[in-house]
């Protein structure tokens, strides 16, 4: 099965794209590095800068080629920090590129993967990875995150209320703090017990199961449980 995965050159994207792999996927993934990182003649590699609307628009003809990816997993991610005393322009800037990046190529990716299939008559799922962000909200300084994640969150819903009778499907998960390099550098400002001090567990999530997850949505055995928003979040928060 053929999948596109933004986001593939590390932390949780590199963990999904190595379980794919492994269970038989062929994986386009997609990130600025130049570094391919897998070793798989099943996967192929494309540098894009999200950030940039015009090198998005060079995923289109993936979402067009024959066969084209049936599994589109939006992973790419940025956190920004914006302060509220910021002045006017810093702010929004940091506000518009994490916009682009979490939110809005996400969508225009979603719609490109949604009118080939249709097109098509294929049943493609959608996954976005998401953050426990953007259910519960964050501090004030990454509110823009926050916001992109609860887009997400919304468009996923949106897209499984409006195409389902398509046979198409979409999920959001939403992890918590995972021990990735974002992460890291939190633990380096903040300390280790900050983030774990809400926690239900003693420790953050690893990457590895954030991608089970995705590997078992990929697979359509949960077609029923489309628009669903799945929280991996050490028990930070229950809904």
């Amino acid at each position: 099965m053929k999948t596109l995965l933004t986001g593939s050159s590390r932390g949780i994207g590199k963990s999904i794209g190595e379980l794919l792999l492994a269970n038989g996927y062929n994986v386009i993934g997609v990130s600025t590095s130049l570094d391919n990182q897998y070793t798989s003649n099943q996967y192929r590699h494309t540098v894009c800068d999200l950030s940039k609307e015009q090198e998005v628009n060079k995923l289109k003809e993936i979402l067009q080629e024959a066969p084209i990816p049936e599994v589109l997993i939006n992973n790419a991610g940025i956190f920004l920090e914006a302060q509220m005393e910021d002045e006017d322009d810093v702010w929004m800037e940091k506000w518009e590129k994490t916009q682009q990046v979490n939110l809005k190529s996400t969508a225009l990716l979603s719609k490109w993967a949604i009118n080939a299939w249709k097109e098509r008559e294929i049943k493609g799922r959608i996954i976005n990875i998401a953050s426990r962000a953007g259910v519960r909200g964050d501090t004030g300084e990454y509110a823009a995150y926050a916001a992109s994640k609860a887009g997400m969150i919304a468009f996923t819903k949106s897209i499984a209320r409006s195409f389902g009778k398509n046979g198409i499907t979409a999920y959001s998960i939403a992890p918590g703090f995972v021990e990735t390099d974002m992460a890291r550098g939190s633990i380096e400002v903040y300390g280790e017990e900050y983030l774990t001090k809400d926690l239900a567990l003693d420790s953050i999530a690893p990457p590895e199961q954030i991608a089970e997850l995705v590997l078992l949505l990929a697979s359509g055995k949960l077609t029923h449980a489309t628009g669903q928003t799945f929280h991996i979040n050490s028990g930070s928060y229950l809904v």
